[in-house]
């Protein structure tokens, strides 16, 4: 027996000692490949992947799917209700269903398909009313977030996958600041890792928003972005796990400013630091974590390029110029790009590195 035991606890330490290993191999990009899969007159601020299919929504009421085994076209639709101005920049998904949410008055929220069915779950009306980006955290529970209306940012919540959405009172969210919004730039200012969700909002004021309950209560932190005008502060939001995440941003209107725009946190939330500070890039509109790294790597996009960092967002390099809004991973190397009449699929190139 007692021989037995050395044999298991032999085999336990050899395999911490094998996913010590794992976990201190990295994948470093030296480039990446930027093949069009999607050009048509749409812009797309709006994208979810999975290994089957790309979902997207944009402008002109307009939404569809592709498959990602040939890239070909699965289904292309546009809202009947929708006008040419109409833009679709939120987009949501579950195993069964997903979600398009237009931006501006009046918000139309539809439960869509791959077979191009649509069902209107949710529609708000009123002179304030912009809505940014959605995200579920199941298969039943969903959340949008969106501008202030009543003196708080809006957050409409669903509870039964999607077939109806509620607001959520004022007085269960922190007030709102002046000259506080959000943008909906690329679907991706919100972010959820188990139960917890997060959000960031920008302008006069940028701060981030967190619930651990799924909604039912929330705190709000300040952010130490560039922030205090209409087009400054976070634009997106990522959290690897629920302790490390980072919004990026800055102002649009200046991209190439780069000092204050790039932020981490390694608390959930609660207290940020600036990285990156007067260092490439500028302005980008969407961040994320290279899956699979620990949280070590990251990508961001924007009009101006894909950027990537090897170390937390200390340092970054340009790997390539091609404009993109938004972008989703499927694993550590391919992921989906979306833009200004295009969709793309981009494999990144790399250099394993043993530290």
């Amino acid at each position: 027996m007692r021989g037995f035991t050395g044999l298991i606890l032999f085999l336990f330490l050899t395999a911490c000692v094998n996913v010590a290993q794992q976990e201190i191999t990295s994948h470093q990009f030296t480039s990446v490949n930027v093949e069009d899969i999607y050009t048509k007159p749409i812009s797309i601020r709006a994208l979810h992947v999975n290994a089957n299919y790309v979902f997207y929504a944009g402008s002109g009421g307009k939404f569809g799917y592709l498959n990602t085994a040939d890239n070909s076209v699965a289904f292309m639709g546009k809202i009947r209700e929708a006008s040419k101005d109409t833009e679709f920049r939120a987009i949501g998904s579950t195993e069964d269903s997903d979600f398009i949410l237009s931006a501006g008055n009046p918000a139309m929220l539809y439960k869509v398909n791959y077979f191009g069915k649509r069902k209107l779950v949710y529609k708000e009306e009123g002179e304030n009313v912009f809505y940014d980006a959605m995200a579920f955290w199941n298969a039943t529970d969903g959340i949008a977030i969106g501008d202030p209306t009543d003196g708080c940012m809006s957050v409409i919540i669903t509870r039964d996958a999607g077939e109806t959405w509620n607001k959520i009172d004022c007085s269960v969210l922190p007030e709102a600041l002046e000259g506080e919004a959000a943008f909906a730039a690329s679907n991706s200012n919100i972010s959820i890792v188990g139960n917890q969700v997060w959000f960031i909002s920008g302008g006069k004021k940028s701060r981030i928003y967190t619930s651990k309950d799924k909604g039912e209560s929330w705190e709000v932190f300040d952010l130490p972005i560039t922030q205090g005008e209409s087009t400054t502060g976070a634009y997106s939001l990522d959290f690897y796990d629920q302790n490390l995440g980072v919004a990026i941003g800055g102002d649009y209107t200046k991209p190439n400013y780069n000092e204050n725009n790039k932020v981490i946190t390694q608390d959930g939330g609660e207290t940020w630091k600036v990285i990156a500070k007067n260092k490439e890039p500028g302005y980008r509109s969407c961040v994320k974590f290279v899956p699979n790294t620990g949280g070590k790597e990251l990508i961001a996009v924007g009009f101006q390029g894909i950027s990537y960092s090897y170390d937390y967002g200390e340092n970054w390099q340009q790997l390539s110029d091609e404009p993109f809004y938004t972008i989703n991973f499927i694993n550590e190397f391919v992921a989906y790009a979306a833009g200004k009449n295009r969709i793309s699929k981009l494999i990144f190139m790399e250099n394993t590195i043993e530290e």
